[in-house]
């Protein structure tokens, strides 16, 4: 967001949001991104040439839409980490902060996702990036252009041995598929912090951005937070379990039709928060303190009771913690009731896994 002595405007070439000085007269501005020029006209009638909260919405209505990929150079905003380490991670936290569909709690599962990453994991905290709404830098905002820029960043220059992480947390939607590849004849969706201005970002989409590019010998992990997230990243494989803990790995493209949707010779897994007809909801209404989404407390406390757990363990964990209503001392009272009163309904949350290639989710060790 833009401070008293910025004012926000667009790349007139690609679209990237700019923070500029208030123009007094005609000035031209470097794009981080494209690395072109964007000239900036003072705003006639405006005193101090300054830029009205009128005049501020209307410049920022409808930015030019983005050039292809081919003619875009691909170059990352200076903020990006610059350190291309074996591990790395976007984590993304979406608040829609000041809107009807204000969440609380996702800037926290970023947080608590960076501790496990960085403590259990071994990743290096210069090889993680984080969008938020807190951040002042206007690349690291989760808006829609910002947010798939980071997923080219995140498997940009993957080699064997990479092990790359994806995290999500925020608002997602179904839209009617008109594809006509969806086993249930619905596209999953993520919600940029803009999503009202710019749109939602597709499976389709995210599948072609983050799981097509991941190359042999390199290992991708999407944990996502959203409702109607169980198929988000359009994998082949989604695993079937039941309470009693049996299993099976369901194709959910049996005609065939999902040969495009696997990655470069890569493996990729997601585990999401619930069905893909299902919502997750989050902890509003508690202290700042207890809030966290279900799904990411029960994927925190399952990795840290059982280190080198294997994938069919840590699922039956998370979906047995948030059956049960969280009882343990991180979610007392209030917050304990609140989720055994979730769970009691016919909607109960149940967290999926899928995949590009089906494995033994009980040998199969996690490690991320």
């Amino acid at each position: 967001m833009a401070s008293s002595t910025t004012t926000s405007c667009w790349c007139s070439h690609c679209g990237m949001g700019l923070a500029t000085p208030p123009p007094r007269s005609s000035s031209s501005f470097l794009c981080a991104f494209c690395r072109r020029l964007t000239r900036i006209e003072p705003q006639p009638g405006v005193r101090g040439s300054a830029m009205t909260m009128t005049t501020l919405a209307r410049a920022t209505a409808s930015p030019p839409p983005p050039l292809p990929l081919s003619v875009v150079k691909r170059e990352f905003p200076a903020s990006y980490p610059k350190v291309r380490g074996k591990k790395r991670a976007l984590l993304v936290g979406v608040s829609y902060t000041g809107t009807p569909h204000e969440l609380r709690g996702t800037v926290n599962d970023v947080k608590e996702m960076r501790r496990i990453l960085v403590d259990k994991f071994g990743y290096p905290s210069g090889c993680i990036l984080e969008l938020t709404e807190m951040e002042r830098d206007l690349s690291r905002v989760p808006t829609r252009q910002n947010l798939l820029r980071a997923m080219r960043w995140l498997v940009d220059g993957c080699a064997s041995g990479d092990s790359l992480v994806f995290h999500f947390a925020g608002h997602g939607v179904q839209h009617v598929d008109l594809k006509d590849d969806e086993v249930d004849g619905y596209n999953e969706a993520l919600c940029p912090v803009d999503f009202r201005r710019s749109g939602n970002i597709l499976d389709d989409e995210i599948n072609e951005t983050l799981v097509r590019p991941v190359g042999r010998g390199v290992k991708l992990h999407a944990i996502v937070d959203t409702c109607h997230s169980g198929t988000i990243l359009d994998l082949p494989y989604l695993c079937r379990m039941s309470r009693t803990g049996y299993w099976q790995w369901e194709n959910q493209y049996p005609g065939g039709g999902g040969k495009g949707k696997s990655p470069n010779g890569g493996l990729v897994i997601s585990i999401s928060g619930c069905r893909d007809d299902q919502k997750s909801d989050d902890t509003s209404g508690f202290p700042e303190s207890a809030s966290i989404g279900a799904m990411m407390d029960s994927f925190i406390q399952a990795v840290d009771a059982e280190p080198g757990t294997t994938y069919g363990r840590l699922l039956s964990a998370m979906r047995a913690r948030i059956r049960d209503g969280h009882g343990s001392r991180r979610l007392p009272g209030k917050l304990g009731s609140y989720v055994r009163r979730m769970t009691a309904s016919s909607g109960v949350q149940e967290p999926q896994l899928c995949s590009s290639e089906i494995f033994d989710i009980y040998r199969k060790p996690f490690l991320l």
